[in-house]
């Protein structure tokens, strides 16, 4: 009967896995069980969920298009300034 009940973290993993397989009947019967008794993995997963929505519509292009020379310009010029300070 223990292989039925879960660690938070291996139903933390399992919740990942989720997002990007499917995971076996067996592995759906424990994730089931162990959140039935536990409400803080319930929320991560909730919690997870929405995270995992909000990265798969992000526009990667935008990210694409930054001006690299600028950017270590930038950051040339605020480490000069924290020398100087």
């Amino acid at each position: 009967m223990h292989i039925l009940f879960l660690s938070c973290l291996k139903a933390t993993e399992l919740m990942e896995k989720k997002f990007h397989f499917k995971l076996s009947a067996k592995e759906k019967i424990q994730l089931k069980m162990h959140k039935m008794m536990c409400e803080a993995c319930t929320k991560y997963e909730k919690q997870s969920a929405l995270i995992e929505k909000g990265i798969s519509k992000m526009d990667y292009t935008k990210n694409a298009t930054l001006d690299i020379e600028m950017l270590k310009s930038k950051i040339a010029k605020r480490l000069e300034n924290i020398n100087e300070n």
